[in-house]
């Protein structure tokens, strides 16, 4: 097994004939596949998996997050934010901050890497994508800025133990191993993991 830190390289890899196939979230892979006509998905091979955001243990934070997660939810935020990204009206509904919102309590740093879209990825100079948008949204309940750190993948849940960032979001999947040293949201997001291969 060899281990990537971003899609696109694994996704050379391929080509190239260097590994035999790819395991990536479902979104990032039909992103890859429409890119690349010489790639085919297999599906149906992992259950599903919950992503969430996480903190350092015992940040009060979290239970913050959590009820801006459900008013998103209920309002119908969270929805608007995942079909911009994903399904027939891509591009149609982007999120802006509501003109009133108050930033006054300083800001908060998310640590990702910015290589796993349409989860987050980079445009320009500006990180964006499904997780920037909805920690954004929530920083605007919240009443924060967002500020947002692009990082491999591995060096996330140390900086946000580290204090580095104050909390981390990435398409994380929520597993036993690493509820042992982070807490995690409530899930926002449901995923499955797929199989991309050379046709």
């Amino acid at each position: 097994m060899q281990r990537y830190n971003k899609g696109a390289d694994a996704i050379q890899a391929l080509k190239n004939g260097k590994i035999d196939c790819v395991v990536i979230d479902s979104l990032p892979a039909e992103k890859f596949v429409a890119a690349n006509d010489d790639l085919k998905i297999v599906e149906g091979i992992f259950d599903t998996e919950e992503y969430a955001m996480c903190f350092k243990k015992g940040n009060e934070l979290r239970d913050e997050f959590n009820t801006a997660l459900a008013e998103l939810k209920e309002d119908g935020t969270l929805d608007e934010i995942m079909s911009n990204y994903i399904g027939d009206e891509v591009g149609q509904h982007p999120y802006e901050s509501p003109a009133d919102a108050d930033h006054s309590k300083g800001t908060l740093t998310m640590a990702t890497n910015a290589e796993f879209e349409p989860w987050e990825y980079k445009e320009g100079n500006d990180i964006v994508g499904i997780d920037a948008d909805i920690s954004k949204a929530i920083c605007d309940k919240l009443g924060y800025e967002l500020k947002i750190e692009d990082m491999s993948f591995e060096t996330i849940l140390a900086s946000v133990n580290s204090g580095k960032a104050d909390f981390g979001a990435a398409g994380m999947t929520v597993t036993p191993e690493r509820e042992e040293s982070v807490d995690f949201t409530d899930t926002y997001a449901n995923a499955t993991q797929v199989v991309i291969v050379r046709k």
